[in-house]
């Protein structure tokens, strides 16, 4: 618990406000109003995620906010505030007070932050005495998507028990419920800074980036207002890229899906080391000195060798998914690590690390989570920590890297499958399974195979990975003949 976070009752600078029109007739407004909801399930790997117009709308995030505001006072000890937060998107200021008006309704109080990353809501419910957090943000998506991701009180990502109450609610499979009096909506944007201090407090006292050139691409999304200053009070000369909020290119050929202007400004300007965000910076890529991209994998071995050399790392243990590269893997387990692998998804990844007391995991897109210093992934946690990594080796990333591991050639091929019942029944096609496990003893240690089918889009994914292109092109091509042949209409 940190002091300077409490209620804003009389703190000075905190402005208030009522919701109007809510109250005694909430039972009616909120319980059998029902609005369309698709048939599938709203809550995904990541909360709820949609195209807006379509999926997401402002009576939608009233609902939710309503129905989460039950479900988490339902669940608290005491109840407390709701921090919520947003990215840049055009679409997030909607949302973001439908979801206010919703959560007030339900009786609590809204502390909101305005522009922030995710992890800083994540940071700031753990510490604060908020019963839970929400943020507004479609992450790495395109600027027309949107999304709303729900915080325990701890700052973890919100058990599926809970989710599926509150889509209970949102479909009316639970009783009516009225709420006598209204929560109130505060402006706490102050709080954005003791995120900021404590990004920085772990190095402070023991390395700063003092000499070092550091180039980042804050995707025009949350990061914006932040990462710069936070960079530059660590010492570091910054040059930034796509460092303005703006609604309309968010994520647009830049951030961590892009890195190619990041790679060219990197060397252009002979800097030490580049940085790229995503819409929320919840994940973090880097490029090299020399302008390599420098992608999760590689992030989760240099920062496990560090805690291992500091003998921080229980087990020398990380835990990724199944999409880690085979080369990242073999050479951790040289260094006599372990690598524990998870289903595609941060949550998956932080449930793994909290069963086993892991204390590094992350994903090869650049979700890292470092549970020494954060309760979520953070991509600008994470970017400090590599350059503060880089600083004390005294050598460049570049070299680093060479001295890592050699990427194993890696392909990935979607191929589109229409017919839901085929696609999710793949693993039942004998065809595809013979040609699976023919690959597999072909390639023994030296390859790897991934088929699935993908949970947000209608396609079957095939990734292959070998010790050299060729084998890896080879055994892509003829999966992706036996889905084609045998399960697309």
């Amino acid at each position: 618990m940190v002091s300077s976070i409490t209620r804003t009752s009389g703190i000075a600078g905190g402005s208030a406000s009522d919701v109007e029109g809510l109250g005694k007739g909430i039972e009616s407004s909120f319980a059998l109003n029902l609005i369309p909801l698709p048939v599938n399930p709203l809550f995904g790997t990541d909360g709820i995620r949609g195209r807006v117009g379509e999926l997401l709308s402002a009576p939608l995030a009233l609902q939710v906010g309503f129905w989460t505001g039950i479900v988490l006072r339902n669940h608290a000890t005491e109840v407390g505030p709701v921090i919520l937060g947003q990215d840049s998107r055009n679409s997030s200021d909607m949302l973001a007070m439908a979801l206010s008006a919703g959560l007030t309704a339900a009786g609590l109080e809204v502390w909101y932050l305005g522009l922030c990353p995710t992890p800083g809501v994540a940071y700031l419910t753990s510490i604060s005495e908020a019963i839970g957090g929400v943020m507004i943000s479609a992450s790495h998506n395109p600027p027309e998507d949107n999304g709303i991701k729900i915080f325990s009180a701890d700052g973890g990502k919100l058990p599926q028990i809970l989710q599926a109450e509150i889509e209970a609610g949102l479909r009316g499979k639970i009783s009516p419920i009225a709420i006598s009096n209204c929560g109130r909506h505060y402006s706490r944007l102050e709080l954005v800074g003791d995120y900021s201090s404590a990004l920085k407090k772990p190095l402070n006292s023991s390395l700063n980036l003092q000499g070092m050139k550091i180039v980042l691409d804050l995707a025009w999304g949350a990061a914006v207002g932040l990462a710069p200053s936070v960079f530059r009070e660590m010492g570091a000369e910054v040059i930034c890229l796509h460092n303005e909020p703006d609604g309309d290119r968010i994520n647009v050929n830049c951030g961590s899906t892009y890195l190619d202007i990041l790679a060219a400004t990197v060397q252009e300007h002979n800097a030490d080391i580049g940085f790229a965000f995503d819409g929320d910076a919840d994940r973090v890529l880097g490029v090299d000195n020399t302008g390599r991209q420098v992608n999760g994998d590689y992030i989760l071995y240099l920062w496990g060798r560090h805690l291992q050399q500091k003998q921080q790392l229980p087990d020398n243990l990380i835990v990724s998914t199944v999409m880690a590269n085979l080369g990242f893997e073999k050479a951790w387990q040289q260094q006599g690590g372990n690598l524990i692998r998870t289903a595609v998804g941060d949550q998956y990844v932080q449930a793994e690390m909290l069963r086993t007391g892991a204390m590094l995991g992350g994903e090869q897109s650049g979700h890292i989570l470092c549970r020494h210093y954060a309760v979520t992934g953070d991509g600008l946690l994470t970017a400090l920590h590599i350059a503060a990594l880089v600083k004390e080796a005294g050598v460049p990333l570049g070299e680093l890297v060479d001295q890592s591991f050699q990427t194993y050639p890696q392909l990935l091929r979607n191929v589109r499958v229409i017919d839901r019942d085929r696609r999710l029944g793949w693993q039942d096609c004998q065809p595809l399974q013979q040609a699976i496990a023919l690959a597999e003893v072909a390639m023994g240690d030296s390859g790897r195979i991934l088929v699935r089918a993908s949970g947000t889009e209608p396609v079957i994914r095939v990734m292959v990975e070998a010790a050299n292109a060729d084998l890896a092109n080879h055994w892509t091509n003829e999966l992706v003949s036996q889905v084609q042949q045998h399960l697309m209409d």
